[in-house]
């Protein structure tokens, strides 16, 4: 009733006679034990900040919907992409990957894309990024990458040397870093940049067909970069730029809107493709896979609490429905695996609880019992195991995916690249860059890879000649470094061009 105070309680609703004092012995102290309103008030302050993402740890996230456009039913019998113009509510976050909570919104860094889809089969995660490739194909190579894009761990400060060395000793990395460190690296705001898949992904229809896919989430607003000048003025003046931008972009009545396009390979195609598909450091050419439009991706609601909604959001690329299901990839795979387990270290092992993440349209029914913060019935009196004959929850017997062939001998495996790690890179410099493209993407390597030493700005300037070799040697005059030692180490193999860096 408007007028009407609300009375301030504690945490299990005993009023709350004085907020402003603590309960002391005579007016100057000490504070007694007994205050068991000043306890529990210092007691939830000291737990207020649940660790933050290893990754993607800031972000900015709002709510919306997913229309179909396009008859889907050849290639997946998902039910929520069942039909043309059907609508399933969303939830969508955007962030920075390598940067602190705390850091800039403009940092050059890849941007976090992820939206949860609440369907009537459950919850269904899309987890990619603003770009189409990443720095690494295998998951073992994942923490140590994080690391070096991290803090130094003597001097807590952002390194160079760090940074280059791990990156000139993964040549595949050379694909994304060019992505990187063109101006797509700093994108305006979270509505001008695009979400990519990254993987592939399976679908599979009703007959139990199967294809292998990939999604593009292509902004409506528009591509939009920032100049490394741009983006480092940010930093300064406003770290917060694209989280504001969203929020008030949506209160303004400025929708921001996705049209997904979606790239789809039979097994035959896939089988005589010229890239191998589960690469992830690879795109698939649009000349060769023309994509498809299927729908559209519309935000159109502010979260009425930050940490409620954005913080606790955990999105998790297992989380599929029937319909699809993931691919061999390595690096998904080890995915599937690791976004649950860390979910379960921040928020807990009954995160699904929490109401971002609940399915919002398919109640869950499981065997899962128990475990801290389990804030509902707990499966009451019902059984907790199966099989049973107690009237549990039944498997459907229909929700498997269709099988697909695996062989090979069980073992570590090195990739059979035969050097392709530097041909899409090097299209990308010579025939999708134009000439600002290009100078900028040059000029941003040499402002950041100028503070890592010598050898390692020769390593890496070596990497790029592979890749094409005026993009090589315009980095090497940027460096002050000699063309012609760079052109040698370009022709050297990766042993013989670390050997010769050594010193």
């Amino acid at each position: 009733m408007a007028g009407k105070k609300k009375t301030l309680t504690t945490s299990f609703g005993s009023p709350v006679g004085n907020d402003l004092n603590s309960m002391t012995a005579g007016p100057r102290g000490p504070v007694l034990m007994q205050d068991v309103h000043l306890i529990e008030k210092l007691a939830h302050f000291d737990r207020e900040r649940i660790p933050e993402r290893v990754v993607h740890a800031k972000g900015a996230g709002a709510y919306g919907y997913f229309e179909v456009t396009a008859d889907l039913t050849p290639y997946t019998k998902a039910a929520f992409l069942s039909e043309k113009g059907k609508r399933t509510e969303v939830f969508a976050r955007f962030s920075t990957v390598g940067g602190e909570k705390g850091s800039a919104d403009a940092e050059r860094d890849p941007r976090g894309f992820a939206v949860k889809f609440y369907t009537e089969e459950g919850n269904y995660d899309f987890v990619g990024n603003n770009t189409p490739v990443f720095f690494i194909r295998d998951p073992l190579k994942f923490p140590d990458f994080i690391h070096t894009q991290k803090r130094h761990p003597a001097t807590n400060l952002k390194d160079a040397d760090m940074f280059w060395d791990f990156l000139s000793l993964t040549p595949e990395s050379v694909h994304q870093v060019t992505v990187l460190f063109s101006d797509r690296g700093t994108p305006a705001t979270y509505r001008h940049m695009n979400g990519y898949s990254s993987h592939t992904y399976k679908w599979y229809n009703a007959a139990g067909d199967y294809f292998w896919v990939q999604y593009h989430f292509k902004t409506d607003q528009g591509i939009r970069n920032l100049t490394r000048q741009e983006a480092g003025e940010l930093c300064g003046s406003d770290p917060d730029h694209a989280t504001r931008d969203l929020h008030e972009a949506i209160e303004r009545g400025e929708h921001p809107s996705w049209t997904l396009e979606m790239q789809i390979l039979t097994p035959e195609q896939a089988q005589d493709f010229g890239w191998d598909i589960f690469d992830i450091t690879k795109v698939w050419p649009h000349a060769e896979v023309p994509p498809m439009t299927v729908g559209k991706l519309v935000l159109n609601r502010n979260p009425e609490n930050y940490f409620a909604e954005v913080e606790q959001a955990a999105f998790c690329p297992s989380m599929l429905v029937p319909g699809i299901a993931p691919s061999p990839d390595k690096m998904l795979q080890a995915r599937l695996l690791s976004y649950r387990d860390t979910h379960i270290h921040r928020l807990g092992p009954n995160y699904h609880l929490i109401p971002v993440n609940a399915p919002k349209n398919a109640p869950a029914a499981n065997y899962q019992r128990d475990g801290a913060m389990r804030t509902d019935a707990n499966g009451g009196g019902a059984p907790n195991y199966w099989p049973n004959s107690m009237g549990g929850p039944v498997p459907d017997g229909v929700s498997d995916e269709p099988h697909i062939p695996l062989e090979g001998m069980g073992g570590r495996h090195e990739f059979n690249h035969d050097n392709d790690d530097f041909v899409q890179p090097g299209n990308l410099f010579r025939t999708v860059m134009n000439d600002r493209d290009r100078e900028h993407l040059v000029g941003n390597i040499v402002a950041h890879l100028g503070g890592a030493q010598k050898r390692l700005q020769r390593r890496q300037a070596a990497l790029f000649y592979k890749a094409d070799p005026d993009y090589g040697a315009r980095v090497a005059e940027g460096l002050g470094l000699e063309v012609d030692e760079i052109r040698a180490l370009a022709d050297m193999t990766q042993e013989e061009r670390v050997q010769a860096t050594a010193d």
